[in-house]
């Protein structure tokens, strides 16, 4: 049930642009109070994101460059859900494209928004397990290095800035928790 005190309700909307992976609209939405605001809307089919974890503790990620901070960043291996795709299939999906991880053990972590302030991307969180691997098989336009560090050492890199991506560090944390017992 929704809160009639904090509900915004769509009045209009209007896409503003249409790409590969997202959409942005401008909308117009009635206020609780009655007033009339606008907002700006990025609409994202979701995505997954798997902190493998192989036999010696060691984390796998993956660096690569990203555009839009224009900087190589370290990450644990994530990608975009196809229409209709469940996510935990997804989540195999990526890990063999990215890092060649194939029969792991996939538990779920947890389900969290990304940028709620302005984009519905839901991102799945996933942790893998008793994993074998074999070669990778990238994108034709994906271009990745394969790093694995320890756990242990993933954690105070969160904390010296040398990873900065947000689902990698809820990623660690989780995972963390999780081998723990926690």
């Amino acid at each position: 049930m929704v809160d009639k005190e904090l509900f915004e309700e769509q009045i209009e909307s209007k896409e503003i642009f249409k790409g590969k992976i997202l959409s942005l609209y401008y909308d117009k939405v009635r206020l609780p109070n009655d007033n009339i605001a606008t907002r700006e809307k990025v609409v994202h089919p979701g995505a997954v994101a798997v902190a493998p974890i192989n036999k010696k503790g060691e984390l796998i990620l993956v660096e690569q460059f990203r555009y839009p901070p224009h900087k190589v960043i370290l990450e644990i291996p994530a990608g975009k859900l196809d229409k209709g795709e469940k996510p935990k299939k997804c989540a195999v999906r990526e890990l063999k494209e990215e890092i060649g991880a194939e029969k792991a053990n996939i538990i779920k972590l947890a389900s969290f928004y990304t940028t709620p302030g302005f984009s519905n991307e839901l991102l799945h969180l996933f942790l893998a397990i008793n994993f074998g691997m074999k070669e990778n098989n990238l994108d034709e336009d994906e271009f990745l290095k394969i790093k694995k560090i320890p756990l242990e050492e993933a954690e105070e890199m969160i904390k010296t800035g040398e990873i900065q991506d947000a689902k990698t560090i809820i990623g660690i944390k989780l995972t963390r928790d999780y081998l723990n017992g926690k």
